[in-house]
């Protein structure tokens, strides 16, 4: 899991959404009143901390003043990718999986930390594999045949799953900070969640239903895998994902930590936040409609379901 930032500072184009998290004082608002500010699409952003009221205000070129407080109208869904997202999953998880069972099957083949954060720009467990077999040759071990080979991999991929989900059984990688909170704010409020990964659907569900708990993991759908022909950055699991709940694509906030995860939201006709994890920190995020470094429990809380929602909804007033 990435390391906490007390208090960090982000920069990106006048797209995203970028924020401080030093307490300042805005001059527009009452006195002594703690807030967050940043831009959002060339608008002013704050959070008011006193009253937990957000303020957006831009200058659109008709010379309109756009503003948006509390939203009236919160999202139709939040959907979440998994590894990165809801837990830092991937350097001491899933490679080390992947490497358990390298060694098992005497392949001769460890992905270490570096090398893996390349293979991860390659969506899916199986592709992976596959792609880095098909570069750098194919282990002696390895069938010959091409269809024989897609089952070598899916026999890796399942070995590997297995023992990645001992790992989550056992608690030994925890949530991301403020995951829960947002999770139960969105059910609260009748907001449908779900988890959209390319991931493993066993190994996904795993993360729901031990780190997330059974109460929380019943009101969670979860579409993983190979449930859509084509994976992250292609759209298709976020548009699944909306016809399945029975909402809008553009009625939905997306939380990512990658750049393919980002271009498939956006695709989809989604808003995305992104919460940068361990191995995507230095990617290119200038497209979301947010960026933190995580999501965050009070005190040190970076957003909440009303921001979720003030992204959806702007009001123009003169």
């Amino acid at each position: 899991m990435a390391s906490m930032v007390t208090s960090p500072s982000f920069t990106a184009a006048s797209s995203t959404t970028v924020f401080s998290h030093n307490k300042t004082s805005a001059s527009n608002l009452r006195p002594n009143v703690k807030t967050l500010s940043s831009s959002i699409m060339g608008a002013q952003f704050s959070i008011n901390r006193s009253t937990r009221r957000c303020h957006i205000t831009k200058r659109c070129r008709s010379g309109v003043t756009c503003l948006s407080t509390s939203p009236s109208v919160l999202p139709s869904a939040l959907l979440f990718d998994c590894d990165g997202v809801l837990v830092d999953t991937e350097k001491d998880g899933h490679r080390i999986s992947f490497n358990d069972t390298f060694a098992a099957r005497e392949l001769g083949v460890t992905w270490d930390v570096d090398l893996y954060g390349e293979l991860l720009k390659i969506g899916g467990g199986k592709e992976r594999m596959t792609a880095y077999f098909n570069k750098t040759g194919w282990p002696e071990k390895a069938p010959k045949s091409e269809e024989e080979r897609k089952d070598f991999i899916a026999s890796l991929h399942k070995q590997k799953t297995e023992l990645f989900m001992v790992l989550i059984e056992k608690k030994l990688l925890p949530l991301r900070p403020g995951v829960a909170k947002l999770i139960d704010q969105a059910l609260a409020k009748g907001v449908k969640v779900a988890v959209c990964s390319t991931s493993n659907e066993k190994a996904v569900s795993a993360i729901v239903s031990c780190l997330l708990g059974p109460e929380r993991a019943k009101e969670i759908l979860i579409f993983a895998g190979d449930v859509v022909p084509r994976k992250k950055p292609d759209p298709a699991i976020y548009l699944l994902a909306a016809s399945t709940l029975g909402v809008e694509p553009s009625s939905c906030v997306v939380v990512e930590d990658s750049a393919i995860g980002l271009a498939a939201a956006k695709a989809a006709g989604m808003k995305c936040i992104v919460t940068k994890s361990g191995y995507t920190a230095d990617e290119d995020f200038v497209n979301a409609d947010a960026v933190f470094d995580c999501i965050g429990d009070p005190p040190e809380e970076r957003f909440d379901l009303e921001f979720c929602g003030s992204l959806l909804e702007k009001q123009y007033v003169s």
